[in-house]
């Protein structure tokens, strides 16, 4: 052991770490050997535990300033009280963490899943040779997140009640039903953000940056927005109109007769900027040339429906699903794609007549976490587009130029990865 870095904490070395972790590995095979990592206020500071599976792990108490955890497993691991200032979590799994009263100040959170973490306040305590509970002061305070990097984590139904994550970035995080009563949120960005549902009663968000993120059904009672950025954000209808929805269903199916009758029937649909989400049975439709640029689409089933050759520029598509969809020729250029499923859909070139092709075209889309795994991107425009963190795994990439396309932990075609990174 070396002299610990701060006081009362056991400094443990790279060694001490790898000879605990092996045997939690073991454990979790169901070895014979095997033991539980337990850390509690212990030094592992600037160690590196990335990659490893510490589910279940205790590092109560512990000090883990500037320790790499990247892309670590830490389900239902105990931070409580921890220091994990500038500790890199990035894409680790952390579901059900428990962070209560631990600090977060200037973490890597990037793109980590923090599903019902706890994040709550919390006081370390111990018990002195009478059996009394003596409080244990921490360094910084409890549930602190100030400058932490949370962007694109996932923090539906976490608990961050009562957080300090004062000019933290939460862009483009999922934190559907996140409990955020009386969080302080003072400057914090979370434009893009997914709020639906979550409950921000009495929080703090002066001078925040909410621009575009999505606040259905959330709660904000008694909370403070005084020079927040609240434009473009996603809410319910402010008076939902059934006569409206009603119309948009009549000139949807007037659109299907005419091109299921190639012209003779109906008449195409212009929906131009509509909101289509109270729509029904989108699935499966034929929807061949529809016309319906910065229409809002979010969380809309569009699993196998046919929208070849169809202009959604600029629509907002985040969480839509388009499961085995054909988009042969789609113009979905500005497109808002965040998180949406894309799975075996068709986005490659369509065919007119006179053998012309008609390419797809995704360019200046944001597609973040976008599920494309087994699509047809064949010769899809994809320029100035991001595809950040998006999963392509058995996507048909052929004639497709990804050059200046955003593409930072992207999951690429195996037979493409290594060209790629090659060139990066």
């Amino acid at each position: 052991m070396k002299e610990a870095r701060h006081s009362g904490s056991a400094r443990l070395t790279q060694a001490d770490v790898a000879a605990a972790l092996a045997r939690h590995e073991m454990l979790y095979s169901g070895r014979i050997g095997g033991a539980r990592a337990t850390f509690a206020f212990c030094d592992l500071s600037g160690l590196d535990l990335s990659g490893r599976n510490l589910c279940d792990a205790d590092f109560t108490g512990a000090v883990l300033e500037d320790t790499n955890f990247v892309s670590a497993r830490l389900d239902a691991a105990s931070f409580f009280g921890a220091d994990l200032r500038r500790a890199n979590l990035s894409n680790a799994s952390m579901r059900r963490a428990d962070l209560r009263g631990a600090s977060l100040r200037g973490a890597n959170l990037i793109g980590t899943d923090l599903y019902e973490a706890d994040f709550r306040e919390g006081t370390i305590a111990e018990k002195d040779r009478y059996g009394n509970l003596k409080v244990i002061q921490h360094d910084l305070g409890p549930s602190e997140l100030p400058s932490a990097m949370l962007n694109s984590a996932n923090l539906e139904r976490a608990k961050l009640t009562g957080a300090i994550a004062v000019q933290a970035d939460f862009t483009d995080a999922i934190m559907k039903g996140c409990r955020l009563t009386r969080a302080n949120l003072r400057q914090a960005r979370l434009n893009g953000a997914n709020l639906e549902n979550a409950d921000l009663s009495g929080c703090n968000l002066t001078g925040a940056d909410l621009a575009g993120a999505i606040l259905i059904g959330a709660r904000l009672d008694l909370a403070t927005t005084h020079g927040a950025d609240l434009s473009k954000t996603l809410t319910e209808e402010a008076q939902p109109n059934p006569d409206e929805t009603k119309r948009i269903e009549e000139m949807l199916e007037s659109h299907i007769r005419w091109t299921e009758t190639d012209g003779r029937e109906g008449r195409p649909a212009d929906l131009s900027g509509r909101d289509l989400r109270k729509v029904r049975r989108l699935a499966h439709r034929q929807l061949t040339a529809l016309i319906a640029p910065g229409a809002i689409l979010y969380g809309v089933n569009l699993e196998g429906a046919s929208l070849q050759g169809s202009n959604l520029t600029g629509c907002d598509l985040r969480s839509a699903k388009f499961g085995g969809a054909d988009l042969r020729g789609v113009n979905l250029s500005g497109a808002k794609l965040n998180h949406a499923d894309l799975h075996n859909a068709k986005l490659g070139p369509l065919l007119l007549s006179g053998e012309r092709l008609l390419v797809a075209r995704l360019d200046n889309a944001e597609a973040r976490y976008a599920d494309f795994h087994g699509a047809d991107l064949r010769r899809v425009r994809l320029n100035g587009s991001d595809l950040s963190y998006a999963n392509l795994t058995d996507a048909d990439v052929r004639d497709t130029d990804l050059t200046g396309v955003e593409m930072a932990g992207a999951k690429l075609p195996m037979h493409y990865a290594e060209a790629y990174y090659a060139s990066a």
